[in-house]
């Protein structure tokens, strides 16, 4: 796959054009699914990057190769998405749920951040279950059966752009919580004194965080424009 890409583009369809740049820009620090909107090269000047050498790093991908999975359908596209980010959060976030809790309770009177990072941890965690069934029992059963009329007539729904509006505030509100959750473990620094469980923890959130960045991405960046595309196309 070759990467042929202009640095005033929106970083969001970069990645959406060509996922083997989803860890470049991880390693940058450059938001690709809630930030996904602003160019290359403003992402670039806001974290002093030299777009440059940015894109020669891209050369070096092109010569390496890379693979990225496509998606015919917008169906096959939600159904990856649930058995593999939607599965992820199901079991990752009551795990999270058990370690924010042991740390807090063993360490929580030498670190007043951890009782901070519990409730932040909490509150993204019951919107994220929240945002999930809205998703499942709503806004996805709609995708699919638009995909599937054959005319406006068998579309038995109204407009999709209100619940999609209404899933990319929430993915905002998601990325405002892990940047917090960043800040408060110092980008998930191990401390030399840091006991086991409080290691698990920091793996845990720095897992969480790229998976729904990666999440996040799939659905504002190709999900969401692809079916308010067709949904322009059908008149609806």
């Amino acid at each position: 796959m070759v990467f042929e890409i202009d640095a005033g583009e929106k970083v969001g369809e970069l990645v959406a054009r060509h996922w083997g740049l989803a860890r470049l820009f991880e390693e940058e620090g450059i938001d690709y699914c809630c930030g996904g909107r602003e160019s290359l090269r403003h992402a670039c000047e806001e974290r002093g990057i030299d777009i440059k050498k940015f894109l020669h790093r891209v050369e070096k991908l092109n010569e390496g190769g890379t693979s990225e999975k496509k998606f015919s359908t917008l169906t096959e596209l939600i159904d990856h998405i649930m058995s593999t980010h939607h599965v992820f959060l199901r079991s990752e976030l009551p795990l999270l749920n058990n370690l924010t809790l042991k740390v807090l309770t063993a360490h929580g009177d030498k670190d007043p951040r951890f009782l901070v990072l519990r409730e932040t941890f909490l509150e993204l965690s019951e919107d994220l279950t929240q945002h999930m069934l809205k998703e499942e029992q709503i806004l996805f059963p709609m995708i699919r059966e638009m995909e599937e009329s054959k005319s406006v007539g068998e579309f038995h729904y109204g407009s999709i752009a209100c619940p999609i509006r209404q899933m990319e505030t929430e993915h905002d509100q998601a990325g405002s919580a892990l940047c917090d959750l960043r800040e408060l473990t110092d980008e998930y620094l191990v401390p030399d004194c840091a006991c086991n469980t409080h290691k698990a923890m920091l793996a845990s959130l720095a897992n969480l965080e790229k998976d729904l960045h990666q999440h996040i991405h799939k659905e504002n960046n190709i999900l969401f424009p692809r079916a308010i595309r067709l949904a322009s196309e059908m008149g609806i």
